[in-house]
Formats: structure tokens, C-alpha cells, sequence
């Protein structure tokens, strides 16, 4: 994605979105720093691991209630058609966020307008505990946009990633939204609840990863391109140390000040005060007359 999209293309996504934070101008030490909550962080250690951000690269975010960024990520292509931008706005989401209401609302009005807005589902076969045959009728999710096109693509391989990502991009800007079905795979449980175990056999994951890890993959396609082996250690070697200097760097920084802890919380824009719901008005300072 990140050699297709510009800096000007909209992102919007769910709460897995520190690698989206990273291909939209992002650095490692914002992520690791967010999810210590330190001041480093891509929020200042205000979203957590969940809701990363960077307005100017139009990155907007992860979002914690399931589905609730469709329609936000359907308003973004408005926003670019609108200005008559040649840019596109992708909202991205999960195999179980496909069957919420809001998914087939935005489609109906980026279908009647032909915004150009890629609906990008991450289907990676299983909802908490849920695999997609139980949970959806219609489990080839690339079908679901019924009037609009759909495009199944193998989100486990950068070059299919890539390839299928120009040719979105260039359809949408010129004919309008499109459902593209990214097809990976999660290797471990949906939470810290959830051990991935229950519901899936060992042998599965297992199978998964030798065939068709996506990193091994692309290590594989480079040697099999003629890359020098060594130039492939060298950027592994490079990565690792790029994470543990950012893992370093967040230790050492400073956690955001107590008196932070409702900031861009609560807000008094009219002056005036609702008894009850936050640490300044209380019944004492805002009884009627008369009480």
C-alpha cells in the first residue's frame, strides 16, 4: 500500500492500526512510545495501543467501536471529490465489522455519489472466537457491495497487495467505490482474552505460517530475483535495530503529566455546567436558589 498511496490519499481504520500508522509517515518509536503510553507516542500517550493518529499525512486513526470508521472513511472521499482531488479514501475494517449496519449505508451513498472510496476488508477468517462460515451467510465478503465492484485480493503476498492496490486506486478516482477483500490470516488469539486456540486446530496456524507468512514470502521472492543474500541479513539486521532503539527510547521517556489524565476530555465551550459528569460542577457549586 505504502507504493501506491500519497501522503494526500484518507486513511481510516479499526484498532490494529500500528503497521497503517507506520506506512502514513509514522515512526517506530511513536508506535512502541503509544503503547507504553509515554509522551513520545504517536498520541502522547493519549489513544493507546488502539487509537494511533497522524493528521498530517491523512491518517485518521484507529477506531475501538467496531464498524463506527466505514462511514467516517465514506465522508473522507466525499471530502476529496468534493475539492475535486484526484485522491482516494480507503476505510479499512474486519471480516465481523462487514456485517454492521453502517457498512451497507456507506456503500449505498458512495454507490449513489461514486465517491472515491475503497472499502477494504481484513478478512483474516476469524471474528473473537468466531470463524467467518458461522458468523456471515455470505462469507466472500468481496461480493458484499452487490452494486458496486468487488476484488478479492491475497493479502498475504506484497506484490499482489501492491498491484491490486494501483489498479484500485486508479479505478476509484475515476468510476467510483469498490469492496476489496483482503485475504490474511492472524496467528494469534483476537485479545489478551482470547488464547486463539479454542476454535482452531495448532496444525492450522502452523500450516499458515510456512506457507503463506507473509514476510518469509517476500524474503523468498527477493532471493528467488537474484537479491545478494547478504543485503537481506543487512536490512533484517537493520529492522531489529531500528525496533530496539525505539523500544530504548520509549523506556526512557517520560509518562504524560497526572493533570493530563482529562485533557481533551472535557470541554466547556458555552460556560456553562452540567451537575455531576466531571470534577468542576457538583451539586454544592451549582444548586438552584432557594436549595
Amino acid at each position: 500500500m505504502s507504493l501506491v498511496l500519497k501522503d494526500e490519499d484518507s486513511i481510516v481504520t479499526s484498532y490494529r492500526d500500528h503497521c497503517i500508522h507506520l506506512i502514513k509517515g509514522g515512526t517506530v518509536t511513536e508506535v512502541i512510545g503509544e503503547l507504553m503510553g509515554k509522551r513520545c507516542g504517536a498520541t502522547m500517550g493519549f489513544g493507546g495501543s488502539m487509537h494511533m493518529y497522524n493528521s498530517k499525512k491523512n491518517f485518521y486513526g484507529g477506531h475501538g467501536i467496531v464498524g463506527a470508521q466505514i462511514p467516517i472513511g465514506a465522508g473522507l472521499a466525499f471530502k476529496h471529490m468534493y475539492r475535486g482531488e484526484k485522491n482516494i479514501a480507503i476505510t479499512m475494517y474486519g471480516d465481523g465489522a462487514a456485517n454492521q449496519g453502517q457498512n451497507f449505508e456507506s456503500i449505498n451513498m458512495a454507490a449513489i455519489w461514486k465517491l472515491p472510496c475503497i472499502f477494504m476488508i481484513e478478512n483474516n477468517r476469524y471474528g473473537m472466537g468466531t470463524s467467518t462460515q458461522r458468523a456471515s451467510k455470505e462469507f466472500e465478503f468481496y461480493k458484499r457491495g452487490a452494486y458496486i465492484p468487488g476484488l478479492r485480493v491475497d493479502g498475504m503476498d506484497v506484490l499482489a497487495v501492491k498491484n491490486a492496490m494501483q489498479f484500485a486506486k486508479d479505478y476509484a478516482v475515476e468510476n467510483g467505490p469498490l469492496v476489496m477483500e483482503m485475504d490474511t490470516y492472524r496467528y494469534h488469539g483476537h485479545s489478551m482474552s482470547d488464547p486463539g486456540s479454542t476454535y482452531r486446530t495448532r496444525d492450522e496456524v502452523q500450516s499458515t505460517r510456512e506457507k503463506r507468512d507473509p514476510v518469509e514470502r517476500v524474503k523468498q521472492y527477493a532471493l528467488e530475483f537474484g537479491v545478494d543474500p547478504a543485503l537481506v541479513k543487512k536490512i533484517e539486521k537493520n529492522i531489529k535495530k531500528e525496533v530496539d532503539e525505539a523500544i530504548e527510547m520509549a523506556k526512557k521517556d517520560e509518562y504524560p503529566p497526572l493533570d493530563w489524565i482529562g485533557r481533551y476530555t472535557y470541554v466547556d465551550p458555552l460556560g456553562r455546567l452540567t451537575r455531576g459528569v466531571d470534577k468542576w460542577s457538583t451539586w454544592e457549586t451549582d444548586k438552584p436558589k432557594g436549595h
